[in-house]
């Protein structure tokens, strides 16, 4: 019998971050599937074997102590990781990039967020970290890369970031599964995507995706002496400062970040070292920016605020794509300060647990002027704002032009 879609969602809630918990339900996931598939009993019970406890022992170990995939990073066969931002369709002037984050769930919802995704057809689609439970081969394929996943590829580039659950397998999965079947397009020539992160322009508009997913996750011991910043690595340091030139005086363009860890969190750990390394490349600490995230599996959206040394930040959380979407206020009068809108609607309740809509956030450029567009799962407008830069100066004005009222804190 199928698995109704709170069934499915169940799996999912109350998700530790311990990769023994990740891969012990990676593993039940892999034995519920071979159970639908076979009626012997003692197979069933050979399997549980061998798919739960050997499977588990088997790639816990080798996660926590096997080597860590290369890292990877541009130059790559000729790529600099920098692509022109290009419409898909001539007649449109505007060019659009959907954002979804931790959506790669296979849940009912995820696909129903990808098939709205769709139906809008944005020019590019960027996933903002996370394959669940431990971004092993056979969930990249049924989340991106089989012929019945939902993922929604853009005709002008899709493109995809590590997060930690990704690492909870050493990034093998990532970098020789997903980031093979990613792409953005230069004219005609389909570029792979060589590396977990990557920067798209045009004349007003500066998009780039970081890494903060490779340093997510420690060694065991090592973690709790030095716990994980999710700092940006030399390499990609190097990449930003020679050949993006984000610290450029005389680009002046907006800068949007996009990321899988937050800059600001009001719900979990913030991580603000990456913040802390694009303010020293940029020399300037007063120019704000504007930058998306995932890991919290909510729709936030934080005051204009500095998190200590790093830069000034329009900080919007939109981990809400896949996962249970988590609606519970923080615990402290001074993180609630934080928090300008956040969407704390009950889309439905799975056991004792109320969870929200799932959603996505479209980004429409068009000269100097920046638009995004919050949609839930019902296809409900719940909030849209726009930026506009001054690329004689860099500095940005902000106004939201529709929210529903339910999302003011």
């Amino acid at each position: 019998m199928p698995e109704t879609s709170e069934e499915k969602a169940e799996k999912y809630l109350d998700v530790g971050h311990s990769e023994a918990e990740n891969h012990a339900r990676s593993q039940q996931k892999q034995y519920d599937e071979h159970v639908k598939r076979t009626t012997a009993v003692s197979r069933v019970i050979s399997e549980f074997f061998k798919t739960n406890i050997f499977g588990f022992t088997y790639h816990y170990f080798r996660s926590r102590f096997g080597p860590r995939h290369p890292y990877q990073a541009y130059p790559r066969f000729g790529d600099s990781g920098v692509y022109r931002l290009q419409s898909s369709l001539p007649s449109r002037k505007a060019i659009s990039l959907a954002l979804l984050g931790d959506w790669g769930s296979d849940t009912d919802e995820s696909d129903a967020v990808a098939h709205l995704v769709a139906r809008y057809a944005p020019d590019y689609s960027i996933h903002l970290g996370d394959v669940y439970f431990v971004g092993t081969p056979q969930e990249v394929e049924e989340n991106f890369t089989a012929p019945h996943a939902s993922w929604y590829y853009g005709a002008s580039g899709s493109l995809a970031l590590s997060g930690n659950h990704e690492m909870y397998s050493n990034g093998d999965a990532y970098f020789q599964n997903l980031l093979p079947a990613m792409y953005a397009y230069e004219g005609e020539e389909r570029k792979t995507q060589q590396a977990g992160f990557f920067c798209l322009e045009n004349d007003h508009w500066r998009i780039i995706g970081l890494d903060t997913g490779y340093t997510s996750v420690g060694r065991p011991l090592m973690e709790v002496i030095s716990p994980p910043d999710c700092h940006l690595r030399k390499e990609q340091l190097d990449w930003l400062r020679d050949v993006v030139r984000i610290g450029d005086p005389a680009d002046k363009r907006g800068l949007v970040l996009l990321s899988h860890h937050p800059n600001v969190s009001s719900f979990r750990d913030d991580y603000f070292k990456p913040g802390e390394q694009i303010c020293e490349l940029l020399g300037e600490a007063d120019r704000p920016l504007i930058w998306f995230w995932g890991h919290d599996h909510r729709l936030v959206v934080y005051h204009l605020e500095q998190n200590r040394n790093g830069p000034r930040t329009f900080g919007r959380c939109v981990g809400h794509s896949g996962m249970p979407v988590e609606i519970k206020m923080p615990r402290t009068q001074v993180e609630q300060d934080r928090l300008l809108y956040y969407d704390r609607r009950v889309r439905k309740q799975i056991g004792r647990h109320p969870v929200g809509y799932n959603g996505f956030v479209m980004l429409n450029l068009r000269d100097n002027k920046l638009v995004a567009e919050y949609r839930d799962i019902e296809d409900t407008r719940v909030l849209e704002e726009e930026w506009s830069v001054d690329i004689q100066n860099g500095q940005l004005r902000w106004n939201v032009t529709y929210v529903l009222p339910e999302l003011a804190v």
